[in-house]
């Protein structure tokens, strides 16, 4: 009986012999590998929305400019009544697009204003800047927007980060609640920025394909301390209206997300670019909306109007295992919420209506 070493080189030298199996399999890369679904199940695809509808979250090229009568055809194709131009800006430029929007469409769209965070901390600062805010609400503006810099890389006049609750800014807040303007506030970006660059990291292939979203708590402050910071602004001006976007970068985790709803009834979110967390989660989803649905707006975000039959489709239907529109969001699957039409008005246009001031109501229906 041969040895095991001698059995090893035996077997070696016959598959020394055998001739070289020649691989017939194509390579493909992980960010191209997109399989169609080979399931067959009912199928409600959606281009319009069922009830007219208010996005709180949209950002237009300069309207004094653009071809608004195009805008408005792209609008109504999705049903959509009113668009919020949260990039609206301030002074003489807001001012100008709102002039031009009330010689076109003064009842489509609204702007929120913007501010210059250019000297922060320097004497007079937030006396100016709460002076423009009031200005820029006569000219036109019918709420304030904070991108994701304040907080994050916005840095005042000695090259420190501003953080969230900055004292400073209360002013700034409680001018909100006098002139009941709603604030739109994107703080932080998704958690998972935050977390390591490996193969458990849900957003590995945006990160790799946008690397300047990587976040680290040594260049910032981290995802928790950006969303305590928030919290406190929040707990501190209760009679201003605070619409949190991106569903609070809390979609993933809608009991984190409830308990904020429960503790602070002066908050409220939107859905902007968060779609994917919802469609993958439609039981929980749905009576999330439910139970919150006087606090939930319909946002969108980036103007990419064939995008949002996805949100329709989540939203409305009760369709199983659809694709999203941008794999980098989400390698998964969608499927339908089931939305009663009751919700969906809400969170169409009736929330919006109730939060945002001076909007036509007669364009809705009761």
């Amino acid at each position: 009986m041969p040895t095991p070493i001698r059995l090893l080189l035996i077997l070696g030298l016959i598959a020394a012999r055998l001739p070289a199996a020649e691989s017939t399999s194509p390579r493909i890369d992980f960010e191209k590998y997109n399989p169609t679904s080979t399931l067959v199940v009912p199928e409600t695809p959606i281009t319009r929305a069922k009830f007219p509808f208010i996005d709180v979250h949209n950002h237009q090229r300069d309207l004094r400019s653009q071809d608004l009568g195009a805008l408005l055809r792209q609008m109504d194709e999705l049903n959509m009544t009113v668009m919020v131009n949260l990039s609206g800006g301030s002074g003489a430029s807001l001012a100008a697009a709102a002039t031009r929007i009330k010689s076109v469409a003064p009842s489509r769209l609204v702007l929120f204003a913007n501010l210059n965070f250019s000297g922060f901390g320097t004497e007079g600062w937030t006396e100016k800047a709460a002076a423009t805010l009031a200005a820029d609400h006569t000219g036109g503006a019918r709420g304030l927007k904070l991108f994701k810099g304040y907080g994050m890389n916005t840095k005042d006049q000695d090259g420190k980060r501003i953080p969230l609750d900055d004292p400073r800014m209360d002013p700034i807040w409680a001018k909100c609640g006098e002139l009941k303007i709603p604030v739109l506030i994107h703080t932080g970006e998704p958690r998972s920025f935050w977390d390591p660059m490996d193969g458990k990291n849900e957003r590995w292939l945006e990160l790799i394909l946008h690397p300047s979203r990587r976040q680290s708590a040594d260049r910032t402050a981290s995802f928790d301390q950006l969303i305590r910071e928030q919290t406190n602004i929040f707990r501190r001006h209760p009679r201003t209206t605070f619409i949190a976007a991106h569903f609070d970068w809390h979609a993933n985790d809608l009991q984190k997300l409830g308990s904020l709803l429960d503790e602070l009834p002066n908050m409220y979110v939107e859905t902007g670019a968060i779609i994917a967390e919802l469609g993958r989660q439609p039981k929980a989803a749905r009576k999330f909306f439910e139970r919150f649905q006087d606090r939930i707006l319909f946002g969108k975000d980036s103007w990419v109007p064939s995008e949002y039959a996805t949100y329709f489709r989540v939203f409305e239907t009760e369709d199983e295992y659809f694709p999203y529109h941008k794999k980098y969001h989400a390698f998964w699957a969608m499927y339908g919420m089931g939305l009663p039409d009751g919700v969906l008005k809400k969170i169409y246009y009736k929330n919006a209506l109730r939060i945002i001031p001076d909007l036509d109501r007669s364009l809705f229906p009761e």
